[in-house]
């Protein structure tokens, strides 16, 4: 699928952010278009959780611009960037993150429920959802009772419950077996395809970044130029 034309859903520019001493981002712009899956390659340490947590309204850059739509998300105040977290945005961690009290099924219904959804409602979306990543008949398990893969796409079902139009996904499969991870991304890439949810994916793995229609290289918070990065991926 071809993206590369059109006005960018989600454009940074110029970012710079630093960890203390440690300058993470170095004057990094990427594009991200509606229903694109992106991936954002590079070693440890090359700002791409950053970048990412940047480009989701986290934190904000030190410098320069991140632009959703018609609004400058770094100059947002954090109440509306959680807000769009809760209805526009879609997160997903390496190790998922979910609430280790609630079962499947509520973890899932969660955003619907903070964003004033009734609970009837909420749980029978959730349940659609966990259909759909293949974890049905799971509902009731709590995360310590799931595998890495069933915890991984309840993840993924409770980052799209909301019909989001951007998921950032954060090393999704890094700690998944590849049969785990190939089932995990298989599910990913089908739903955002459905549903034309533009996805930004975080990834270390050469075989992840393959399902992506297009690939950016970071090296010591900033991007390489294209033909350059041909060159180091072959």
């Amino acid at each position: 699928m071809s993206t590369d034309k059109g006005v960018p859903l989600l454009a940074a520019r110029g970012l710079v952010k630093a960890h203390g001493r440690n300058e993470a981002l170095r004057g990094t712009s990427v594009d991200l278009h509606p229903g694109e899956i992106l991936a954002v390659t590079g070693a440890s340490g090359s700002g791409k959780s950053t970048l990412l947590h940047c480009l989701a309204g986290i934190i904000r850059p030190d410098e320069g611009s991140v632009t959703y739509g018609q609004e400058r998300l770094d100059q947002l105040s954090e109440r509306r960037r959680s807000k769009l977290r809760r209805t526009e945005f879609g997160v997903v961690f390496q190790f998922g993150q979910l609430i280790p009290e609630l079962t499947a099924l509520d973890n899932v219904a969660l955003p619907l429920l903070l964003s004033g959804e009734g609970r009837k409602e909420a749980r029978g979306r959730a349940g659609e959802w966990l259909e759909r990543f293949g974890v049905r008949g799971q509902e009731d398990l709590r995360p310590g009772e799931m595998s890495g893969g069933q915890a991984q796409r309840v993840s993924l079902a409770r980052a799209l419950v909301t019909g989001p139009k951007v998921v950032f996904a954060d090393e999704p499969t890094g700690a998944l077996d590849s049969l785990a991870g190939e089932q995990v991304m298989t599910a990913l890439v089908h739903t955002a395809r459905e549903a034309g949810t533009a996805v930004l994916l975080i990834t270390h793995d050469a075989q992840v970044a393959a399902y992506a229609d297009r690939e950016v290289l970071l090296r010591d918070g900033t991007v390489v130029p294209e033909l350059e990065a041909q060159e180091v991926t072959r």
